[in-house]
């Protein structure tokens, strides 16, 4: 989803709701919510673990080594956020939830820091 679908206002009351993302982390839960959806064989309402770690493959994708580090740049620290967001934007009506969608379904989902940095070679030799 591009910047421009954020015209009119709607950067501003994203911002309101809540202030502690980064607007680029909004766009990136919609880019990842494309992603999953796009490895799906057809469109479906996602569960929160599968668009978290859709998140989490997306960001290795685009930023590799420095993911952990993006996310957190934009105020991502953790899969609980990935939450924070996904309700800020179904509460301004950018996406739907289904009644069972709860903020529970983000909480622990995997660790940043196991995610992001453990499977790189240079940390082999910490993590065995």
């Amino acid at each position: 989803m591009s910047e421009l679908a954020f015209r009119d206002g709607v950067m501003d009351r994203i911002r309101v709701r809540e202030p502690r993302f980064d607007e680029r982390a909004f766009l990136f839960v919609l880019s990842a919510l494309e992603f999953a959806q796009a490895r799906q064989s057809e469109r479906r309402h996602l569960s929160g673990r599968e668009l978290v770690e859709a998140c989490r493959d997306l960001a290795l994708e685009r930023y590799g080594v420095l993911s952990r580090l993006v996310l957190e740049h934009w105020g991502v620290t953790s899969t609980v956020h990935f939450g924070d967001i996904v309700f800020a934007l179904v509460d301004l009506g950018l996406l739907l939830a289904q009644p069972t969608d709860s903020r529970d379904d983000f909480v622990d989902i995997f660790e940043f820091d196991l995610a992001f940095d453990r499977n790189y070679p240079w940390n082999a030799a910490a993590v065995s």
